[in-house]
């Protein structure tokens, strides 16, 4: 359940959030290159042959040519002239007008129709940006692919730093735009090589730059501009116009009206990054980055690990869950072998096929929908899909001691390139009434989340009211209270899924609700108990 953004926005065909979907592209290029050597192999062998006709029709007319009565003397001779220039010469062009390409071209036909689009381009280029804010990489950093827990090093060239900054741009991202326009003209003033031009890439810059406020820094990049390509049109009349700007602003000085410009920017290059909708993104990131948890020596005391047999349930009592502590209050706890490798692919198994875009609940009105703060897929199993669906339903139960029955199905996510579930709370509010109406169980009491996979680097679970950063651990699980026993939500437990910065997260969850479990974890006698 998420509130976050009220920005929504549809989905395209295929969302670059899954892995399992990228490594079907990578086969898929596999299989195009394999036919691409192919054709080229049909190419050569076709070029080879008319090779071949051309160099042994060379020495003959070289021949014929030096005496061609001489040669015409000869009967067979000229039977062959006639013979060559009748037929032989058609076959060769039937050779030359031979199609190599159908194959090629055919196999390039079936492979479009699963390309990425140009959506999916733009939503990858803004995964990076969004790894690069919420990790703190520079562009420099990015360029060159030195991330950490990386097993290939892969970089971007000047074209690949353009394509960012022109994404950045499109999207009317003026920050971004010049963070990745400065690094492909870094890359092409290095000797690069690169098909755009350092006038494309100055024409962006320079007017981003203007648009973040340095309108010095503006002038400077334009007349670079312009001493390479001295008829831009564009370039000149911004020119005139920045410089404009600047004498209203020299004159402003003289009249101790120190215009705003000058004061907003951020002199050498370096600009803020503006504030967004989330008034906790310096929390929520520094948490991802690992930075700023608050817990003090004499909480961490409070913190222990145990045997849990949920009360004597007969079915942990001979073989117990090993249970840690991770926050002390709310009270957050990681159980560890919840889920086994087998269970964990078998569950990936049945939830690819059904996999799409991840949702949230609108709180107006109850209906799930995408949403632009969570980027990641997502299904829901069911337990006649399989009998190991059933069984972690019954285990979570066993563990928890709340029930299952009125419980939501189990849901299955996959964090790709860039995933992430920005700051949400998983139960409803006051202001959102309706947002479970439809399911008639009540709210989310709690929530019980089974880390699938490890993850390189990124992915963590952080809670950014109190500070805590809980890592991915395949085969583990962290279970919370979303609610008090009163019923009343526990606004501590606003939590977020970081982005993915190396790696694949794949995580399960159950959400147990009120209903059926009135008797299991009565209430309190205060608001908070």
């Amino acid at each position: 359940m998420g509130k976050g953004s009220p920005l929504f926005y549809l989905c395209s065909k295929m969302s670059l959030s899954i892995v399992g979907q990228m490594t079907d592209l990578i086969y898929a290029e596999k299989d195009l290159v394999q036919s691409l050597k192919e054709y080229i192999q049909a190419e050569e062998s076709k070029l080879s042959k008319i090779k071949s006709w051309a160099e042994k029709m060379d020495a003959l007319t070289m021949k014929s040519a030096s005496d061609p009565e001489g040669y015409l003397a000869h009967p067979v001779n000229a039977y062959k002239l006639v013979k060559r220039l009748n037929t032989d010469w058609l076959e060769l062009e039937n050779l030359v007008l031979q199609d190599s390409t159908s194959g090629f071209i055919a196999n390039l036909t079936v492979q479009r129709q699963f390309f990425p689009t140009e959506e999916d381009e733009t939503g990858a280029a803004k995964a990076l940006m969004r790894l690069q804010d919420t990790y703190r990489l520079d562009p420099e950093t990015m360029s060159k692919g030195k991330l950490p827990g990386t097993k290939y090093r892969s970089s971007l060239t000047v074209d690949d730093c353009f394509g960012m900054g022109k994404t950045a741009y499109n999207e009317g991202d003026y920050y971004h735009t010049v963070l990745w326009m400065q690094q492909a003209l870094k890359q092409h003033d290095e000797g690069e090589d690169a098909t755009i031009t350092k006038v494309e890439i100055l024409d962006y810059l320079s007017y981003a730059v203007f648009q973040l406020s340095d309108l010095h820094r503006a002038v400077e990049l334009t007349r670079r501009l312009i001493s390479l390509d001295s008829a831009h049109e564009r370039a000149g009349n911004n020119l005139r116009y920045f410089e404009k700007l600047l004498e209203k602003e020299r004159v402003a000085k003289l009249l101790n009206k120190t215009s705003a410009i000058t004061e907003s920017a951020v002199q050498g290059g370096v600009y803020e990054r503006p504030a967004d909708y989330l008034p906790e993104r310096d929390t929520y990131e520094a948490l991802c980055r690992g930075e700023g948890v608050k817990m003090t020596p004499r909480r961490q005391k409070r913190l222990f690990c145990r045997y849990h047999d949920g009360n004597r349930n007969p079915h942990l009592l001979i073989a117990p869950f090993k249970e840690e502590d991770e926050w002390d209050s709310p009270h957050i706890v990681r159980y560890y072998d919840v889920l086994s490798d087998e269970e964990i692919e078998k569950i990936k198994e049945l939830a690819k096929p059904k996999l799409a875009r991840a949702t949230v609940r609108d709180p107006k009105t109850g209906v799930l929908t995408v949403a632009s703060y969570r980027v990641s897929k997502s299904s829901w199993l069911e337990e006649h899909d399989d009998p190991v669906v059933a069984r972690v339903n019954h285990r979570m139960q066993h563990i928890t001691g709340l029930t299952v029955k009125t419980a939501e199905l189990l849901q299955v996510a996959n964090y790709g390139m860039g995933g992430q579930y920005e700051p949400h709370f998983d139960f409803s509010r006051k202001d959102e009434p309706d947002a479970f109406k439809r399911l008639g169980t009540g709210n989310r009491v709690a929530t019980f989340l089974n880390y699938m996979s490890d993850v390189e680097a990124g992915g963590a679970t952080v809670f950014p009211d109190f500070g805590a950063a809980i890592w991915p651990q395949k085969g583990t699980a962290v279970f919370w209270y979303n609610l008090f026993r009163s019923g009343e939500g526990d606004y501590r437990t606003r939590h977020a899924a970081c982005p993915v910065l190396v790696g694949c997260k794949w995580v399960s969850n159950k959400w147990f609700h009120e209903r059926g479990n009135e008797f299991l974890r009565p209430c309190g006698s205060t608001e908070v108990d």
